[in-house]
C-alpha cells in the first residue's frame, strides 16, 4: 500500500517533526538519505522507514511507501532523497568522561553540525549544549554531522549550574577568548588529560558570566590582521591542539 494523500494522519504527524516543538513533544526526528538512515539503523533508533514507491532497502524495520509529492513535503532538502526514517531521539549517557565540550548559545545549524563532527574526530567524550543553543535535531544540524550525531553523547544543560558542578568535581574549565589568555599550544600534557572547553556564540563569543567561571582562557595565535575565526573552525583547531 502506498500513501498518496498529504492529509493522511501519519503524514501530517511526520510533517510536524520539521518543527522543534513537535520533535520535543514526540521525542522523534527525521533523517534523510541512505547514509544517515544506515547510521540511525546501526544505533537502533529507527522507528519507521519512509520510502518512495518501488524503492527497496534490506533493513528489518517497519516501513511506509509514499509518493514523491509526500517525500517532498516531508523533506528539508532542495532535492529530497528517496528514503527517510523517523527516529527516536538519542538517549543521554550518564557517564560524562574526561573531555567535555560546552557550547554556549551556538545559533547556526551548520556550525553546530561541524563542531559535532570535530568533537568525534578529536575524541570528546560529551558535548553539552547550553540554553538557547540551536536544536540538536534541527534537520540542517543532523545533515551537517554526516552521521557522527549517532556516535556522540550530547546533553542539554543550564550552563552556570553545570559549571558549578564541574568545579565541585575539580574538573578544569577552559574558555575560548579572542582578547587574551593562554595560547592553546602552550598547554601541558597534564592540562589536556581532563577538561571542559567552552566555546561561544558566533557574534558575541562566550558570555561574560560564563567566562568568569573559567580556570583558564585560551586563544589561537594567528595573523594579527585576522580579528577572529568562524566558531566551528576555531573549535576544531582548539580540539586538535587539546588532543595532541
Amino acid at each position: 500500500m502506498v500513501i498518496t494523500s498529504l492529509d493522511n494522519e501519519k503524514i501530517k504527524k511526520y510533517k510536524k517533526l520539521k518543527q522543534r516543538k513537535y520533535r520535543e513533544e514526540f521525542n522523534e526526528f527525521i533523517v534523510e538519505g541512505m547514509h544517515l538512515v544506515l547510521e540511525a539503523y546501526k544505533s537502533n533508533l529507527i522507528e519507521e522507514l519512509i520510502m518512495e514507491e518501488e524503492e527497496a532497502i534490506p533493513l528489518p524495520c517497519p516501513y511506509t511507501y509514499v509518493t514523491k509529492e509526500i517525500l517532498n513535503s516531508l523533506s528539508d532538502m532542495t532535492t529530497p532523497p528517496n528514503i527517510m526514517a523517523v527516529c527516536k531521539k538519542i538517549p543521554e549517557k550518564e557517564e560524562l568522561g574526561n573531555k567535555l565540550l560546552i557550547l554556549d548559545e551556538i545559533q547556526d545549524p551548520g556550525n553546530l553540525g561541524t563542531i559535532l563532527r570535530s568533537a568525534k574526530a578529536f575524541d570528546i567524550d560529551t558535548i553539552i549544549l547550553s540554553e538557547n543553543t540551536v536544536d540538536l535535531y534541527n534537520p540542517k544540524v543532523v545533515r551537517a554531522t554526516q552521521g557522527m550525531l549517532f556516535h556522540l553523547n550530547v546533553i542539554n544543560r543550564k550552563i552556570i549550574p553545570f559549571l558549578d558542578m564541574l568545579k565541585s568535581k575539580e574538573i578544569p574549565i577552559y574558555g575560548s577568548s579572542v582578547d587574551y589568555g593562554i595560547d592553546v599550544c602552550e598547554l601541558t600534557k597534564k592540562d589536556k588529560e581532563k577538561y571542559a572547553l567552552i566555546v561561544g556564540n558566533e557574534g558575541n563569543g562566550v558570555r561574560k558570566e560564563v567566562l568568569e567561571k573559567c580556570d583558564k582562557r585560551l586563544y589561537i595565535k594567528m595573523n594579527e590582521s585576522v580579528e577572529s575565526l568562524n566558531v566551528a573552525i576555531a573549535t576544531s583547531i582548539l580540539l586538535y591542539e587539546l588532543n595532541k
